[in-house]
């Protein structure tokens, strides 16, 4: 069993929103970093132009496991452990998305990379909003999976309902597996992920906003996403200037590790090499 001191919240339903991934036996991170007051841990590999990949909630680098080998025969694929997940630390006990686009510019600086490009599921896909309107210009192309631009009042039920002695036990040890400084981080994250339902200020991205976003973008989004309707990335779509729009039939949220991986894969890799023709001018009323 697992307590804490605040209020409980339940976390059954963040296992579905934060996808849940377990981590292979035997896997090691590259570097580690203290910037911006924690300790982020990070991989690179592969070689070619920088490409940024940035986990959800509750998840860690090693999500993009399945995945990142075939981006890193494109890319030089950047893997950090977002403030507080997987073996990163986060003494602050807090998180803001606007603050993680911080850290991530943070490390990137470190490597002496300043232009590039970047996918994020998530929790990743907003702290690429904050990075794509922070500084524009160093973001060449971006996917957003499972994004959100504000938290609907769905999202926010979610974020107030979660209680962590209801967690199954399976999940609790995915949790452990994942997040490298036990219980406590654990815990941590949950009054983090539960802090959300009561901030209106950091997600919080408005049409004018959106419009000075200067990376091309690639939208995707399960038509099933219960956490962030559909509405939500019509909206982006339509308020970022160069924005494609992938609506994932029967998707739920980050529906791109499930039957469709293999054609997300190399619809991402043709989006992110400037392979995909745009076929007409968006124009919507």
């Amino acid at each position: 069993m697992m307590t804490r001191t605040k209020n409980p919240i339940g976390i059954s339903n963040v296992i579905i929103l934060m996808i849940v991934l377990l981590l292979p036996h035997g896997r090691t991170w590259g570097e580690s970093l203290q910037i911006n007051g924690f300790e982020m841990h990070y991989e690179v590999i592969g070689e070619g132009d920088p490409l940024v990949l940035l986990h959800g909630f509750f998840g860690a680098g090693v999500v993009w496991d399945g995945v990142s080998g075939e981006f890193a025969e494109n890319f030089q694929v950047i893997i950090p452990d977002l403030r507080g997940h997987g073996a990163s630390t986060n003494p602050s006990g807090k998180f803001r998305h606007k603050q993680s686009a911080l850290d991530v510019y943070s490390l990137l600086d470190h490597l002496k990379i300043d232009r590039f490009k970047a996918m994020g599921i998530s929790t990743g896909g907003m702290t690429l909003l904050h990075m794509a309107t922070q500084q524009p210009a160093r973001i060449d192309s971006m996917v957003l999976i499972g994004a959100t631009t504000y938290f609907p009042e769905v999202a926010r039920e979610i974020q107030h309902s979660m209680d962590p002695n209801n967690v199954p036990e399976e999940r609790i040890r995915q949790f452990r597996e994942r997040h490298k400084h036990g219980d406590a981080q654990i815990v941590s994250l949950m009054n983090q992920f539960s802090d959300f339902a009561d901030n209106y200020d950091d997600m919080n991205f408005t049409a004018p906003y959106l419009s000075t976003i200067t990376a091309k973008t690639l939208i995707v989004h399960g038509d099933r996403d219960r956490h962030f309707p559909v509405n939500i990335p019509f909206e982006a779509y339509k308020a970022i200037p160069d924005s494609y729009l992938w609506i994932v039939p029967n998707g739920g949220h980050v529906p791109i590790f499930d039957s469709i991986q293999d054609y997300f894969v190399e619809t991402a890799k043709s989006f992110l090499t400037d392979q995909m023709v745009k076929r007409r001018d968006k124009h919507i009323e």
